[in-house]
């Protein structure tokens, strides 16, 4: 049945690629949902994540022609597109952040946190897989893969952040990853 999706959902982005409307309508209640949970969760504010979502999808529609099935999934594809978007978005946090840092004069705007919707169901199997195998993972290599992948810090910000050697991140997201790969291989 996996198998079955995947070739469908590549079939929906060739379609796509030719300007189909109802294969982007299919293609959108297939993944949306899914994409939006993982934008929600980088991104902590459901605002940011529906317009992370909204850009996505309109990148899907112009570059669905770019989609190379024999590089990965078509989900996968997609996000890799949101989770791109997510770690754009936290990085012009960041500089925004040392800009209201760099103008103490300036009054500076709170942040608030919008509440987490009750429960946002994950609809794709492979979001639970994954989440499970990364859950999975020692603790030190779970939180730097964490800290990489969901908040989009470099390496170098995970070992400030830690107080730990750059090459000691780097090793244990290296090692984190192979363990996702050897997890993660039977859905391959």
């Amino acid at each position: 049945m996996l198998q079955a999706t995947e070739e469908s959902q590549a079939e929906l982005l060739r379609r796509i690629a030719t300007g189909d409307g109802g294969a982007f309508g299919e293609f959108y209640d297939q993944t949306a949902r899914p994409l939006f949970s993982i934008a929600f969760r980088m991104l902590g504010s459901g605002s940011e994540a529906e317009e992370v979502i909204q850009d996505v999808f309109v990148q899907i529609w112009t570059n669905a022609d770019k989609f190379d099935a024999a590089k990965g999934r078509a989900f996968h594809w997609a996000l890799s597109l949101t989770r791109n978007r997510c770690i754009d978005r936290l990085r012009a946090r960041q500089r925004r952040s040392r800009v209201m840092i760099d103008l103490p004069d300036e009054p500076m705007i709170e942040q608030v946190a919008e509440p987490a919707p009750a429960e946002v169901p994950l609809v794709e199997n492979d979001i639970a897989v994954i989440l499970a195998a990364v859950i999975s993972l020692p603790k030190d290599q779970r939180q730097a893969i964490e800290m990489a992948f969901f908040n989009g810090l470099t390496h170098m910000e995970i070992a400030d952040s830690l107080n730990e050697p750059l090459g000691t991140i780097k090793a244990r997201i290296r090692r984190g990853m192979m363990k996702l790969r050897e997890a993660l291989q039977p859905c391959l």
